[in-house]
């Protein structure tokens, strides 16, 4: 029984110029960035590598256009290595690059297609959440299928994850929230993922810890005190990458699926919404087992009951990031029976990963608690 699977070398500097340099970044790499990150920190390092800027092939999180459309440039020129400099949107995209043969995204996505591996990859995370650098997931909305898929392969593992957590000082604080809150869930729902083992679990209690220990001090000291947290949040959701890519993430994403790819909502804040109902029903179906250990971490953090444990989490959260209705993002009633299909039919990997089954009425139910 494999426990532990460690691909990815990590490594950590102050700086992108140390970075660049002990990794001779030259002719042969192809750099993938966004402009916001390129200007101050890699242009006036004058680098010789080929640059391909996010943004001008689409805004927001990855769909397939956006993708085979950097694909189609990528492929312009050979290169020996992609450098990923970016949040979740440019590491995902990144890798899909490494895979030899493809022109379409969607049938790497849907594996119409063998996966091979061609260049090396070199992941630089500039959010503290989605923990793409170490792992082997890619998620992109597929356009026709108004929905988000995500591919899993050891192919996709970016053979290096550096952490500059400079590169986060110019993150706007909503997408520092819904980003690490992002973390937070990935360290969450590994914890009782029925792939967790002792390694993993030991990887996301201590993300959760980091995590809220900085949560509590921007509650108390302000959204200012972040930049003092920097280098905490970047191991933080590593941490919480290294537990979730081997054991896995459950439902709370398999129902924020359908809500981002319909209504384009980021990430992070999708996941957001589902987080607490999701375990607050956990528990109503299964309140002893690993659920009760997990409860008794995040009392220790919160300072509270382990039998509200969630109810408090649910407070302390909404201090930093008030939830919204589902129907605030457009959702209508009727699509709550369409949503739950889709979770369904399209989400048996994730739903493989729950702490106890989920009916399709224990779905529905849910959006339904959460519409609003």
């Amino acid at each position: 029984m494999e426990l532990l699977k460690m691909k990815t070398k990590i490594h950590q500097f102050d700086d992108f110029a140390g970075f660049a340099e002990q990794f001779q970044i030259g002719e042969k790499d192809l750099m993938l960035t966004n402009g916001f990150l390129y200007d101050p920190f890699i242009k006036p390092l004058d680098l010789k590598a080929r640059m391909i800027m996010q943004e001008a092939y689409g805004t927001g999180e990855p769909t397939d256009i956006m993708m085979n459309a950097i694909l189609k440039e990528a492929l312009k020129a050979p290169f020996d290595r992609i450098i990923a400099v970016g949040g979740g949107t440019v590491l995902d995209i990144a890798k899909l690059l490494v895979l030899k043969g493809v022109t379409d995204v969607v049938d790497a996505f849907e594996r119409k297609v063998p996966l091979k591996k061609g260049p090396q990859l070199i992941a630089v995370p500039t959010t503290c959440g989605t923990g793409s650098e170490v792992t082997n997931i890619t998620i992109a909305e597929l356009t026709t299928k108004q929905t988000k898929m995500g591919l899993a392969d050891d192919l996709l593992l970016p053979d290096d994850a550096v952490l500059i957590p400079s590169l986060m000082v110019g993150l706007p604080y909503s997408f520092y929230l819904y980003s690490s809150v992002d973390a937070l869930i990935h360290a969450v729902e590994s914890y009782v993922s029925p792939k967790a083992n002792v390694y993993t679990k030991a990887y996301s209690m201590k993300a959760i810890e980091m995590i809220l220990k900085v949560y509590g001090e921007l509650i108390e000291k302000g959204e200012e005190h972040r930049f003092e947290k920097l280098n905490e949040m970047a191991i933080a959701s590593n941490l919480a990458g290294i537990a979730f890519g081997s054991a896995g993430v459950g439902a709370v994403h398999a129902m924020s699926y359908p809500l981002g790819g319909k209504y384009h909502v980021p990430h992070g804040e999708a996941n957001y919404q589902f987080f607490t109902e999701v375990f607050r029903h956990y528990m109503k179906l299964k309140p002893q087992g690993e659920i009760e250990v997990l409860c008794e971490i995040l009392s220790k953090s919160l300072k509270c009951k382990k039998e509200s444990a969630f109810d408090e989490l649910e407070i302390f959260l909404s201090k930093l990031l008030p939830k919204k209705p589902l129907k605030s993002y457009g959702m209508t009633s009727e699509e709550i029976d369409l949503f739950t299909e889709r979770v369904i039919t399209g989400q048996q990997r994730l739903l493989a990963n729950n702490y106890v089954n989920f009916t399709e009425d224990d779905i529905r139910g849910i959006y339904s608690r959460l519409f609003g």
